[in-house]
């Protein structure tokens, strides 16, 4: 008998229909000798509708009463599920975050996990009870309704597993796994069947939507095997099985690029001529991160007279207007001749724990790039990744070429 613990997102139980597809997933697992506990979502839309209604009564909201209400939708999921449940003869109860409860910090709308009390839990599984558990959400040392950010169910269920030490955690979403690249972009793109932690922590912070960073992470440190599936396969239980998300040992041999994201959320800033002297960077960047800009690939000419140089960074779209505000108002102090700005780009990458022990593979990135006529305006490298920033217009052209060049067109 296996313990799992199986998520479904917001798609997966949308409307009634869903989570009655959803709670015979959970029927199958339980018929097949497996102990589960289960955590939802919000049905989809639901949050964004709560979060309208935080801004149309009150721009200038208080954050302790927004957690109050956004949490909301989690917790009628919860009940409804609970309910498709008894309705299949099976014994379930729901939780809300507080009730476990599941404690965190007091950074209300982006709360850390502090700790879950799993005693209760673990007593009524034994017992036969499917607990469903409101994800999203938690209580914090205060007392006060806590939610975990955007895509916090994903981190709520690996939380859990981590603390029912569960077998492994089923993410349910509207894809049957984690592919290639983005199959809409790629039809030979295929699906991934085994992927390292590091490699889907790079995937998922590059622009992969299939899991949340957050979630990949705690995984990650707490061991948690994470499978991700479709709620929509005709198919109940494993017997369509996604793609696990695992260790590094688990897998006999790695791909040299197991994959290949995009990010269309980049915006390019280019300070010409700065001051090329020791703290320049610190001046440049304190205010920035004062400021709450995030900031991601850097790069700096070299400077030819050792007097100015340009330097070259990027953000976010949603950063981009107040980045360029506080470089300006910080430009008598900055000393630079001129800022540029570039929201017309996209980040492409290739990930892959093979890079390790392989040469040439930026070789190839580059080559297939300038083959297209695709010219690089910035790179970084980390030990498994590649990102290169490239002009918006060839995002598709760029991650087809590279999806050759590295042989992950399906046969």
């Amino acid at each position: 008998m296996a313990r799992i613990v199986q998520k479904f997102g917001g798609t997966s139980v949308a409307d009634i229909d869903r989570i009655k597809n959803a709670a015979r997933k959970v029927q199958a697992e339980i018929k097949a000798g497996h102990q589960l506990a289960v955590v939802v979502s919000a049905m989809a839309g639901v949050t964004n509708q709560l979060v309208d209604y935080c801004h149309a009564v009150s721009p200038t909201y208080d954050e302790r009463e927004y957690d109050s209400i956004v949490a909301s939708g989690e917790q009628v999921t919860a009940g409804l599920m609970a309910l498709a449940l008894q309705e299949l003869g099976i014994k379930a109860r729901s939780w809300a975050g507080w009730q476990l409860p599941l404690l965190t910090d007091e950074s209300h709308g982006r709360a850390r996990i502090l700790k879950i009390e799993n005693a209760e839990l673990e007593r009524r599984m034994a017992k036969g009870e499917v607990p469903v558990l409101a994800g999203f959400q938690g209580v914090s040392t205060e007392g006060r309704i806590t939610t975990l950010g955007r895509g916090g169910s994903d981190t709520s269920a690996v939380a859990l597993a981590a603390a029912l030490h569960a077998d492994r955690c089923d993410i349910y979403t509207d894809v049957d796994g984690v592919y290639t690249t983005d199959p809409r972009i790629v039809a030979r793109a295929r699906k991934i069947q085994k992927i390292t932690y590091e490699e889907m922590l790079e995937l998922a912070s590059q622009g992969a939507k299939v899991l949340q960073t957050r979630s990949v992470e705690m995984a990650m440190n707490h061991g948690v095997r994470v499978q991700v599936l479709s709620s929509f396969d005709a198919a109940v239980g494993s017997s369509l099985p996604g793609t696990m998300v695992v260790n590094e040992s688990e897998i006999m041999e790695q791909e040299v690029v197991s994959g290949i994201a995009y990010s269309r959320d980049e915006a390019k800033i280019t300070l010409v001529a700065v001051p090329d002297q020791p703290g320049v960077a610190a001046r440049i960047f304190g205010p920035l991160a004062d400021a709450s800009v995030n900031v991601d690939m850097i790069v700096q000419n070299v400077s030819e007279d050792g007097k100015a140089t340009d330097l070259t960074f990027t953000t976010t779209k949603a950063d981009l207007s107040r980045a360029i505000k506080v470089l300006e108002d910080q430009k008598g102090a900055l000393g630079y001749k001129q800022l540029r700005s570039d929201s017309d780009v996209v980040k492409v990458s290739v990930i892959g724990v093979g890079m390790r022990s392989h040469v040439g593979v930026a070789k190839r990135m580059f080559s297939a790039l300038a083959d297209k006529g695709i010219n690089i305006q910035v790179i970084s490298t980390s030990e498994i990744k590649i990102s290169v920033l490239i002009a918006e217009e060839y995002t598709e052209l760029a991650i087809r070429a590279l999806h050759t060049a590295y042989g992950l067109d399906a046969v």
